[in-house]
């Protein structure tokens, strides 16, 4: 009964509730008033630094005004407990000017949570967030003979990028469509809008054909008014069944196509203007086929641009480096490249859909 009543308010401290807030505050103010207690009988077993251990476990808990509660009474409890165990000596009052600036620090970073939430709730959420960003991008699991393998590392080796991936096998398990997409911006900075994004298109794929659905992300990222809510984008659909497929380009870099008859990597030929720029993006299509031994690779620009080298001498040195990725076979040829990129300051993806022979 006792760990089933924990459970249900650990759950509901997750909501970030009033009634939540208020009952984690009342279980540290009584945790706080037991701890005057203490010290009143044995300040040695209670000293007035030991209070700070309440202060850190309310900013872990608490939201502002709680923890302006609690930090309140917790200072008056630590500063009366030090005055009622002797004199006031310099000891004791820069103790004391020490608690008050701690308090004082505690409470800034507290009100500077833009979430308005508690430190380690405000982590979940995010953490929450970036998972569910990586869920619109796992691919289902595909028919026999076909692989698809992502690869993706965010700027500055954070968590969260602006790069992402979604993906739709329809109920007969015979089309695929997946969405490669580079929002401005990058690492933390470009998770918030990739989030939004995602979701958006998560909505359009596999309900509209790929250059409506390319016009309708462009339509939603103009009505975000803010001059950052642009981002580049490519779009594959294919038929499972016949290796046919199309690709359309909104200003992302060329995709690759390894064909077996030439024995190396050739750039595609679908081109595009860039999404939340204007009215009406200039889309062009390219077609094709993905015969048995054959493969598309897509990638973002953090892949193939830096500030030493321009586009095209990155491209040639994708296609070098993923011809050698693929000589022990497409498994795995995804993450060999990525981890050859030279490091930079911007978030890096690759993927790779391959037909077996």
């Amino acid at each position: 009964m006792a760990r089933g009543f924990l459970g249900d308010r650990a759950a509901a401290w997750r909501t970030g509730s009033r009634e939540s807030q208020a009952f984690a505050l009342g279980l540290l103010l009584v945790g706080v008033t037991l701890s005057l207690a203490v010290s009143l009988g044995n300040y040695d077993l209670m000293p007035l630094t030991a209070y700070f251990v309440w202060l850190l476990i309310g900013m872990l808990l608490l939201r502002f005004v709680p923890l302006l509660v609690l930090s309140g009474w917790t200072l008056a409890c630590a500063v009366g407990a030090s005055l009622a165990d002797g004199p006031l000596t310099v000891v004791r009052i820069v103790a004391i000017l020490s608690m008050v600036v701690g308090v004082a620090l505690l409470l800034y970073q507290s009100r500077r949570q833009r979430s308005g939430l508690p430190g380690s709730l405000g982590e979940a959420m995010l953490a929450d967030l970036r998972d569910r960003l990586q869920a619109q991008g796992r691919v289902p699991a595909l028919p026999e003979s076909w692989q698809c393998q992502t690869a993706m590392l965010a700027a500055h080796g954070a968590g969260y990028a602006g790069d992402f991936l979604v993906a739709d096998l329809d109920e007969d398990r015979r089309h695929l469509e997946m969405i490669l997409v580079d929002v401005c911006g990058k690492g933390v900075d470009a998770a918030t809008q990739a989030l939004q994004f995602a979701g958006a298109l998560g909505g359009l794929i596999g309900a509209l054909p790929p250059v409506a659905l390319m016009e309708a992300a462009n339509g939603f990222l103009l009505r975000q008014f803010s001059d950052d809510s642009f981002a580049t984008a490519v779009h594959v659909f294919l038929d499972l069944e016949t290796g046919g497929y199309s690709i359309v380009s909104a200003g992302h870099p060329p995709a690759l196509h390894w064909s077996t008859d030439a024995g190396t990597w050739q750039i595609d030929n679908a081109r595009g203007t860039a999404l939340g720029i204007m009215n009406r993006p200039e889309l062009h299509a390219s077609t094709g086929v993905l015969a048995p031994g054959e493969a598309l690779l897509f990638y973002t620009d953090g892949v193939v641009e830096s500030r030493s080298a321009d586009l095209d001498e990155g491209i040639e040195w994708l296609r070098r480096t993923a011809e050698r990725a693929i000589g022990d076979g497409f498994p795995g040829a995804a993450r060999r490249i990525v981890r050859q990129v030279p490091r930079g300051d911007d978030d890096r993806a690759v993927l790779i859909l391959s037909r077996d022979d």
